[in-house]
């Protein structure tokens, strides 16, 4: 699948990235299709937030180029939503009010910025709490309307950053569920960085792996776990198989 400009939704061009004399990432190179998903893992250090930032344009490149639709670059562009690693939310708005922030941003007219929230908030499961504060929420809850917050803006990109790191063992199996559900509804092109290899895999059509110092691509591996997933994907041949590939190559 590719963009309408007839090439990958997100190109990576021998991107790198050093802070002063300190090399993050080297001659990283990659393309993410339209309605693809691609894990990014390695271990801890090796630059994986810092490229996740660098494609969505948050921080800029030491060298190489960032295309979306064919466009580089410099800049957060409309259309790509990022979810952190914790939701951001503001502490002084409502869900809801958190919710429509982006539509609010973009000047949608209020009765069309109703129904998108009312849509959004049944889709990630706080229908009831649309007018609660963040500190009134569970962690899982606050990840949820962080969520629901960056698909207002119906994104051809979504930049996930660890979404469920600081989250219980629990709450993060169940959130992985809902946001392959939602994916499955949506079908943007997501970047999904996590230290979680059983994740990765699970949420991955591929899955990059970062290695070394300054770290570089060390392998692409195809999932090839058919859609739609859910908990007994993980069960399947496949999955142990991958799983303890990526394993061994980022361990």
């Amino acid at each position: 699948m590719s963009s309408a400009a007839g090439g990958p939704k997100i190109r990576v061009e021998n991107l790198s990235k050093s802070f002063g004399a300190l090399p993050v990432f080297d001659d990283v190179s990659l393309e993410i299709a339209e309605g693809e998903t691609v894990s990014i893992v390695g271990p801890s250090g090796c630059g994986k937030t810092t490229l996740l930032r660098c494609v969505v344009g948050l921080t800029p490149p030491s060298s190489g180029a960032v295309l979306i639709d064919g466009a580089r670059v410099t800049e957060p562009p409309e259309g790509v939503a990022m979810v952190f690693q914790h939701a951001g939310l503001f502490p002084w708005k409502t869900v809801a009010a958190n919710v429509a922030y982006g539509l609010a941003v973009q000047g949608i007219p209020r009765r069309l910025t109703d129904a998108r929230v009312a849509e959004l908030v049944k889709l990630v499961g706080l229908e009831g709490f649309e007018k609660s504060y963040p500190h009134e929420l569970s962690g899982g809850m606050q990840q949820r309307a962080g969520l629901a917050r960056a698909l207002a803006i119906q994104p051809s990109v979504l930049a996930m950053d660890e979404p469920f790191a600081a989250l219980d063992a629990q709450t993060r199996d169940v959130l992985q569920l809902e946001l392959l559900r939602i994916w499955e509804a949506n079908r943007t092109a997501m970047l999904f960085v996590t230290h979680s290899i059983d994740e990765a895999v699970l949420m991955g059509d591929r899955v990059v792996i970062l290695r070394g110092r300054p770290s570089h691509v060390f392998d692409v591996v195809d999932v090839q776990i058919p859609h739609p997933r859910g908990r007994d994907s993980v069960d399947t041949e496949r999955f142990r198989t991958v799983r303890d590939y990526v394993w061994r190559a980022v361990m």
